[in-house]
């Protein structure tokens, strides 16, 4: 692959960042700012109760399915020409929805929006680390770009309750066409060019199928699983056979000469351990903000607006720490400790709710959760993105992007299905025993709540075990090379070496040590 040619200076850099920010807060908010709008939704076109979830699962299939293939099309493609074409999908797919006049077409926009964001998010990370190639300004970089995506997923619940609320669900898509157009005219200019490995990147065609098949079959089985149940024989056929299609799609990236995922960047536990630690607790922090919306909603007797601006304190402290003190204390004490100190925040925070009252209040019984969840969120997100991307080439930004967005989209489908389905279930059975409706709400939720608890401490222990205590980097960069530990010691920004945990080294996108041939071997 070519190297890009980057913007010159720091005021270009900042303004192509962000653009790749203010596409990221679109797609991430259109995930959720749906949530709140679906009553209204279901009234005016007519919505069946058991097809009114398809408004959400008809994006959120092809968003997660597709990430890994459009993120291997960036490399094949070039990562600038995938982002805008994904960017006028979605745009263009918004502006269906919002004019959509029947239950058909708004499930038919939906899915064609959940693919131009697979393009968007797939390349977006990639793009970032091949913009910021040295450690302290990628690190900011990283960690505005995730709290972009940490607050977009609270502002669509408060956005889409104020929207609703003033004006109609149609504007919830109207939203997306300002900020793709504000975001598309000037990635045309800010964007690095690059041309991409073409054919001679080679490609996967069955990997591709399989891998795509497989993702799209395990969210459809996540989100069905309220409709059908965990165990019954459609969800269990479902997820036997996206299982099958993931195992035939490792085999085939073993023997493949041209991998869509080569299996060699697994060898840095910081990719691995990135990713092992993401899914936990993403599906915890997106079942979080589902649940702690409804229980003040019907349990505290909050408005759809009102419930939404309750999460503001969880992201202003996101967005305070990741931007203004992650990036410090990565540089100082390295990021696998400020992920450590992050997820047991977040654990915390939601072994607090398990407490929650049926006759509660915001100040005394949510506030401290929230600001607890919010200070967590926001040291481990920027910390979870840089270690996740600490593998990364410019022949692989890509996929390996794709992978961590991947890994995101399928946790966070995993924990709203399965957080929402587990406080329904237990609220029924407290109905049926005679409790009140608030009582069994409350119930509901704390037992959800206690699950979430249960991921964030997995989360916990799979960093903890899995995250090497001293960052490692690739050696060559232009190609699929074997990772290679550095000899050296890795020295802080200041100059003295840590003897502890390692801030997350120069990647090899700044160190072409070698050229490379069609297969990624040395000429």
């Amino acid at each position: 692959m070519r190297a890009p040619v980057l913007p010159a200076g720091r005021r270009s850099r900042g303004l192509a960042l962000t653009v790749l920010c203010a596409a990221t807060l679109m797609i991430i908010l259109d995930g959720t700012i749906v949530t709140v709008a679906l009553p209204a939704i279901q009234h005016d076109l007519g919505f069946a109760p058991a097809g009114l979830s398809w408004v959400m699962n008809a994006y959120l299939i092809p968003f997660g399915g597709l990430l890994l293939l459009a993120g291997r099309l960036g490399d094949l493609a070039g990562r600038k020409r995938v982002f805008l074409a994904g960017l006028a999908l979605f745009t263009a797919a918004s502006l269906a929805c919002g004019l959509s006049a029947s239950p058909a077409l708004l499930i038919g926009s939906r899915l064609v929006q959940g693919a131009g964001a697979a393009l968007v998010s797939s390349v977006s990370l990639g793009m970032i680390a091949t913009l910021y190639p040295e450690p302290p300004s990628r690190a900011r970089a990283i960690a505005a770009y995730s709290f972009v995506g940490a607050a977009g997923a609270s502002i669509g619940l408060i956005l889409g309750g104020v929207l609703t609320q003033a004006l109609s669900w149609h504007w919830i898509f109207f939203v997306n066409l300002p900020i793709g157009v504000a975001a598309g005219l000037p990635a045309l200019r800010l964007l690095p060019a690059d041309r991409g490995a073409g054919r001679s990147g080679g490609t996967d065609g069955l990997g591709a199928v399989l891998v795509t098949v497989g993702l799209m079959l395990v969210v459809y089985a996540i989100v069905q699983t309220d409709r059908y149940g965990a165990t019954s024989p459609h969800t269990l056929g479902a997820g036997g056979a996206a299982l099958a299609l993931l195992a035939g799609f490792v085999l085939r990236e073993a023997t493949a000469a041209a991998p869509l995922l080569p299996l060699r960047i697994f060898a840095f536990r910081g990719v691995s351990g990135a990713n092992l630690a993401q899914a936990p607790v993403i599906a915890a922090a997106f079942g979080f903000q589902v649940l702690i919306t409804l229980y003040m909603q019907r349990v505290l007797g909050y408005g759809p607006a009102a419930a939404g601006l309750g999460l503001v304190p969880t992201a202003v402290l996101i967005g305070a720490i990741s931007l203004g003190l992650s990036a410090r204390l990565g540089g100082r004490f390295g990021e696998r400790r400020v992920l450590l100190a992050g997820l047991a925040l977040v654990v915390v925070a939601l072994a607090l709710l398990t407490r929650l009252p049926a006759g509660g209040g915001y100040a005394p019984d949510v506030l401290p959760a929230l600001l607890l969840f919010g200070a967590g969120g926001g040291l481990t997100l920027p910390a979870l993105a840089t270690l996740g991307m600490s593998g990364s080439t410019p022949r692989d930004a890509g996929v390996v992007s794709g992978l961590f967005n991947t890994t995101q989209q399928v946790g966070a489908a995993l924990g709203v299905a399965v957080l929402t389905t587990v406080a329904a279930a237990r609220t029924g059975r407290l109905q049926a025993a005679g409790l009140g409706s608030a009582a069994a709400l409350s119930g509901g939720y704390r037992l959800a709540f206690g699950i979430g608890a249960i991921l964030g401490l997995a989360a916990l222990v799979l960093a903890a075990t899995v995250l090497p205590r001293r960052a490692s980097t690739p050696d060559a960069p232009d190609g699929p090379d074997r990772p290679v530990r550095p000899s050296a010691r890795v020295a802080h920004a200041g100059g003295r070496a840590d003897p502890g945990d390692q801030p997350t080294t120069t990647p090899a996108v700044t160190r072409l040590s070698r050229p490379v041939g069609r297969a990624g071997e040395p000429t």
